[in-house]
């Protein structure tokens, strides 16, 4: 038996000797299911947006819509179904995720400056399939398909991005319009964070979003894509038997595997732009 684990550690350690080096900065995250407890989030007293993120933190900034940015603390951003504007401010982020069920998701034209584009929906008949890794931060799609003005879906029309960063997995679902299906529930994995279109009409209707949310069971979902404050209570009713409302009243939070919710939670961010922080 102790010939076995000398063999067995041995064999790990020469593995992770030829590991690329961008490949052993990013705290592994558990979103393929790992058979132990699930890690938690912490909420933190936030600090202004461009300012250094805590480490083992992830920072979620809700811009407009659907479109967060998300910042690490090794620097890394990436802005989720970019539209070409995130306030007024200089920033580049290092990704960004489009997709183009409506125009309100993407933009044709993204700064030439930015280093990775991600366009979530299929071309020329070929799903989307993106696999990036930045060290620090795992960006991966899952395809969905979308409503079309005709009889049949259009096959792809929607990615699921999700972000592995810090152990987190933080899933973005996008202008979802179906629930996921077996497959497509175990290619997301287990997800620390979720933000959901909860306008229950344009995206998934109301019930078939909170049926998927509960079976998501994410530590922390964070409603977007509401039109108004009725549409956003509403969902907030239907979540309340399972889940605890938070009213944070900030347009932002941070993350971090710290702790775990007592109970699995609601955290209900403003939208506000980015502005450059003063001199």
């Amino acid at each position: 038996m102790k010939l076995l684990w000398t063999i067995l550690i041995t064999g790990l350690t020469a593995g992770l000797l030829v590991l690329p080096a961008h490949a052993q900065d990013r705290r592994p995250s558990h979103c393929i299911a790992l058979a132990q407890n699930a890690p938690g989030l912490e909420y933190i007293v936030p600090a202004s947006f461009g300012t250094p993120v805590p480490a083992y933190s992830v920072r979620l900034n809700y811009i407009a819509h659907s479109t967060f940015l998300i910042e690490t603390p090794g620097g890394l951003s990436a802005a989720t179904d970019f539209t070409g504007f995130l306030g007024l401010t200089d920033l580049i982020p290092d990704v960004v995720t489009m997709n183009n069920a409506h125009d309100t998701h993407w933009t044709a034209h993204p700064d030439p400056g930015i280093p990775h584009v991600l366009e979530g929906w299929a071309q020329q008949g070929r799903l989307a399939d993106h696999h990036l890794d930045l060290g620090e931060m795992l960006v991966r799609n899952v395809p969905t398909d979308t409503r079309s003005g005709y009889a049949e879906p259009r096959v792809g029309g929607n990615s699921i991005f999700v972000f592995e960063v810090e152990g987190l997995c933080i899933g973005h679902l996008g202008h979802l319009h179906h629930e996921p299906d077996a497959a497509q529930y175990a290619a997301l994995g287990r997800m620390d964070v979720v933000m959901a279109p909860v306008d229950g009409g344009m995206t998934l209707d109301l019930p078939t979003m909170i049926r998927v949310l509960k079976r998501l069971r994410a530590s922390v979902v964070i409603p977007m894509h509401w039109f108004g404050r009725n549409t956003l209570e509403a969902f907030l009713v239907g979540m309340e038997d399972e889940f605890l409302i938070d009213r944070t009243g900030a347009s932002f939070t941070e993350v971090s595997l710290r702790s775990l919710p007592s109970r699995p939670t609601v955290r209900v961010l403003e939208p506000r732009y980015l502005r450059d922080p003063e001199d």
